[in-house]
Parts: C-alpha cells; sequence; structure tokens
C-alpha cells in the first residue's frame, strides 16, 4: 500500500500500484490537491475514466461534483440466489428466459404491455423537481428503460453460486444503471458545474462541483438520488421477469452501488470528518455491509462483505479494471472467435464483443487477494451463461 501526501493537506490511498497506470494516478493526485479535497483512494481496479479513475474514491468538503459520481448514476451489481441447483434448470431454459426477458443497448427500451413498473415512478420528484420537471420526456425515456441494460460492460449472467461450506445454487447476477435518466441527470450537472468554476484548470475540469448548500447542489443531489432508486428498480425488474418466467424462488438477494455519493464520516490526517465520498467504479464495503465484486465474463465473482477498512474509505473495487481501452482490444484481438473461447470454457456468451474479452481484464484473483483486509469473501459466482450488448 502506498501513500502520497498532496499539497492541500488531503491524503491519497493507492493500493496495488504496480497493476495500475501511472496516468490513472497522476489524475487521482490532481484530484486531492482541489481545496474541496479531504481524501482519496485508488483501488487495484483503476484505470483512467473522466475526472477521477474508475476505480477512485474522493472525499470532498460539503460539495458534490456529478463527473466524480458519473455518467451512469446508481450503476450497481446485483445477485439473486435461487433455492435450486445450478444445474436444475437446462440451459436452453436459461437462455430462452433471458432473451424473452432482457433488453439490451444504447436508447433500447420497452415498448406496450412489456413495460416494467415500479414505484419510483410516480414519485413526486418528476412533478416537483425544478429540472426534471421542465424535461418531461425523461420520465417516458424512465418508463421504457425499466428493467433494460445499456451497452459496454453490463450484463445478465447465470451461473454458481458457491459459499465457502461449498453448498452450491443457481445464481442470477446483473451490471446495469440508471439508463438514459442517470445519463441525462449527469450532462447536465456536469455542465452547470463548469459554468460555475471557470477558473478550473482544463486538467481537472470534469471535477467541477457544486457546494451541497447552493440551489444548484441541492437539486443534483436529489436527482441523484432519484436516478439510484430508479437503477435499484431497474435491476429488481430484471430480476423479477427472470425469476417469475422460470417459476424459482429466491433464498438471497445481494444489491450494491458502485457509481454515487453517500454523506460519511472519514478519516482524514488523524482526524474524522463529515465528508462527501464520491465512488466511481468503486464498491461501499462499510462494516457487514454486503456487495458484489465481477470479473470478467469468464472469471469468478465474489460475493463480499465490508470490513469497514478506513484507510480505503470503507471501499473495495467494482470488479478487476481493464488493461485495454476498447480501441486497443478491438486492434490487437481482431478475428479471435470469442463465442467460440467461451464455448472452450463451458460458457455460453450471447451478444458480446472483442472490447469485453477476458483478455482485457486484469486477473480478479490478485484484485481480491490485495483487498483481504477490506472485504470478506462470502462465496462466488462462476459464470454458466452470459448475456450482454451485441
Amino acid at each position: 500500500m502506498v501513500f502520497m501526501n498532496a499539497d492541500k493537506g488531503a491524503t491519497l490511498g493507492v493500493l496495488g500500484a504496480e497493476l495500475i497506470d501511472p496516468a490513472a494516478i497522476e489524475q487521482m493526485q490532481r484530484a486531492v490537491e482541489l481545496p474541496v479535497s479531504v481524501a482519496g483512494y485508488l483501488l487495484p481496479d483503476a484505470h483512467l475514466g473522466y475526472g477521477i479513475p474508475i476505480g477512485g474514491v474522493w472525499a470532498t468538503r460539503n460539495t458534490v461534483s456529478p463527473y466524480a459520481v458519473g455518467v451512469d448514476i446508481g450503476c450497481r451489481m446485483q445477485v439473486s440466489i435461487f433455492d435450486a441447483a445450478p444445474d436444475s434448470v437446462p440451459t436452453g431454459q436459461l437462455r430462452d428466459a433471458v432473451i424473452r426477458n432482457t433488453i439490451f443497448g444504447a436508447g433500447q427500451a420497452f415498448t406496450g404491455r412489456q413495460r416494467n413498473h415500479d414505484p419510483v415512478l410516480d414519485s413526486s420528484e418528476w412533478r416537483e423537481h425544478p429540472w426534471l420537471r421542465q424535461n418531461p420526456k425523461l420520465l417516458d425515456t424512465a418508463r421504457g428503460q425499466l428493467g433494460t441494460s445499456g451497452g459496454g460492460n453490463h450484463f445478465v449472467n447465470f451461473g454458481t453460486v458457491e459459499s465457502p461450506d461449498s453448498t452450491s445454487h443457481l445464481g442470477l447476477m446483473t451490471h446495469s444503471g440508471s439508463r438514459g435518466l442517470g445519463a441525462n441527470i449527469a450532462n447536465h450537472y456536469s455542465r452547470v458545474a463548469r459554468r460555475l468554476r471557470p477558473e478550473l484548470d482544463r486538467s481537472v475540469g470534469h471535477l467541477a462541483w457544486l457546494d451541497l448548500d447552493s440551489q444548484e447542489g441541492q437539486e443534483y443531489w436529489r436527482a441523484m438520488q432519484l436516478a439510484g432508486k430508479f437503477a435499484a428498480a431497474n435491476h429488481n425488474a430484471i430480476h423479477r421477469r427472470i425469476r417469475d418466467h422460470l417459476g424459482l424462488q429466491e433464498c438471497d438477494l445481494i444489491s450494491n452501488f458502485h457509481n454515487f455519493a453517500w454523506i460519511e464520516d472519514v478519516a482524514a490526517n488523524g482526524d474524522t470528518v463529515s465528508a462527501v465520498v464520491h465512488r466511481k467504479g468503486a464498491t461501499p464495503a462499510g462494516k457487514g455491509v454486503r456487495g458484489v465484486i465481477p470479473g470478467s465474463m469468464a472469471t469468478p465473482a465474489y460475493l463480499v462483505s465490508g470490513r469497514g477498512e478506513k484507510s480505503s474509505l470503507q471501499t473495495a473495487s467494482h470488479g478487476s479494471g481493464r488493461v485495454m481501452s476498447r480501441t486497443q482490444a478491438k486492434r490487437e484481438l481482431h478475428g479471435m472467435n470469442l463465442k467460440a473461447e467461451m464455448r472452450n470454457k463451458g460458457i455460453e456468451l450471447i451478444g458480446g464483443s472483442l472490447d469485453e474479452s477476458p483478455e482485457v481484464y486484469k486477473p480478479i484473483r490478485e484484485i481480491m487477494r490485495l483487498q483481504e483486509h477490506i472485504v470478506d469473501v462470502e462465496g462466488t459466482f462462476t459464470p454458466r451463461l452470459v448475456r450482454m450488448a451485441d
């Protein structure tokens, strides 16, 4: 573990620096040097992002930065564990359930009677929030996209959940967020923040922040909360449709955000202070807090419980992290038959693209080894069927 002191008194912790691109460490260093910073931390899956790296945690004083939360507000993981043996449902039936009940891709949505419903769509915020009420089309976007997944690394997977006592169950794991709603909120309030911080250097422009005491800060905070509730409802709709289609009974559920901001007590320079903790591609790991840390489409995901480690700002990685950009992956892996490669590993792939190949990710077992002081492993999810955007 490496610690560096920033000029402004905030502290940056880096875990697994040998696995992290120096440019990502430099990006996080610039963040903690800003005057609103309390502390920062990089997990071993970190790689460059907008504002702060994906895999970064940034604690600030009474301010929130839309881009430090991320464009996909409320992006999260969810695992349903069913009261069924891993091989109790034929792969063909799992495939049929996933294809019939999920939609993938940017802008894709359910129509007509296929649409899902959740109380979040009835929230008074759609009518009372100053910006949302001026953009009523976002509610219709949310209605259509409830129960859907985007592109990139979002997925719906079936697999085997195994606990430390070797008990095995059939499991369903999803990765998705707030879709068009979150993206529109993030982009609008990031523009507002940048307009309010014209003095910021271009290198940190995406980290423009809003004071929580300001109207703009309160508006963003309220919109972020709504997007988070929508993201949770989005996962619930996916799980409910597939579970009901197959007639399965759920015996456990694990779910966590990894793109969000919370007000928490943070240990900084020997003191405990209240701060806004931005986790961008990072999993909450407070004492006893359960979470899901996936690997690649071909490697296990880990079901974990946080240990409340203060040095990491009570945060774990959100995955294994990329070692190739999407452009690099498409260039270097050109010609690979990804579906055949996955079949050889005993996994059926529906959709997917070369820029999400297992080769583009860091080794998840090494990532987890580095986090033994941050989380306890309560089980694993080994994929059997993977559905991603084409």
